[in-house]
């Protein structure tokens, strides 16, 4: 005959022990992030209207699993809409995203954004630096900012090339991005990151940058 009592005493000490057994389990942050839109007059009349929608990221426990170490997937879409120009506009969009090991950056500028003008072959003079890749290594009060997009196509010799904007011709043009990298070495302290989107805008008349900074969001 089965002693019920027993059996359940024995029962309820084999899912206590599978309890203890399991360890905390590094699970996937999903963060979804507010977006922006700025709205810029040129000197010639032209409005420019830059947005950032539907913008998000995944911050994931590294492989490195030490605190070091971080990993983030990041998701989001531009749109630009340019009103008020005369004759023929178009434009050419940078997005990408600044990356900050212990500095605040929250204010753009000197305290992390990308500082400086963006040429139409992608290559930043901004004092913060541009990288061309998302695996970054910081140390304690640096940032860095990386372009996410990388258009290959032959140059006008046949030669290899890569691009970090994409060119919109007329009112309009648009950027999406999904689950795009950002991965941190060496940044022992807190780490943050956000997105920018730099639009050079052409005009029959004027040629102007204007730049949409993301919020900021932690990434550990």
């Amino acid at each position: 005959m089965i002693n019920r009592k027993h059996f359940a005493a024995v029962g309820a000490a084999v899912a206590a022990l599978g309890v203890l057994s399991v360890g905390p389990a590094d699970a996937d942050t999903f963060v979804p992030l507010p977006g922006g839109e700025l709205v810029q007059t040129l000197s010639d009349g032209t409005v420019v209207t830059v947005r950032l929608v539907g913008e998000s990221a995944t911050i994931s426990p590294s492989m490195g699993a030490t605190p070091v170490h971080r990993n983030a997937w990041v998701s989001g879409s531009t749109q630009i809409e340019i009103s008020g120009a005369r004759g023929e506009v178009g434009g050419t969009v940078f997005p990408g995203y600044t990356v900050g090991c212990q500095v605040n950056i929250v204010g753009g500028g000197a305290s992390g954004g990308v500082q400086g003008s963006v040429t139409g072959e992608g290559n930043g003079n901004g004092s913060v630096g541009t990288s061309g890749g998302s695996n970054l290594s910081l140390g304690p009060g640096q940032a860095k900012s990386f372009y996410i997009l990388d258009r290959e196509q032959a140059d006008d010799f046949g030669a290899e090339s890569h691009k970090v904007y994409n060119y919109f011709a007329g009112n309009s043009g648009s950027v999406t991005w999904s689950d795009e990298t950002i991965g941190l070495n060496g940044c022992a302290g807190y780490a943050q990151a956000r997105a920018f989107v730099s639009v050079e805008v052409r005009t029959e008349s004027v040629t102007s940058m204007v730049t949409l900074w993301g919020h900021p969001f932690s990434i550990g």
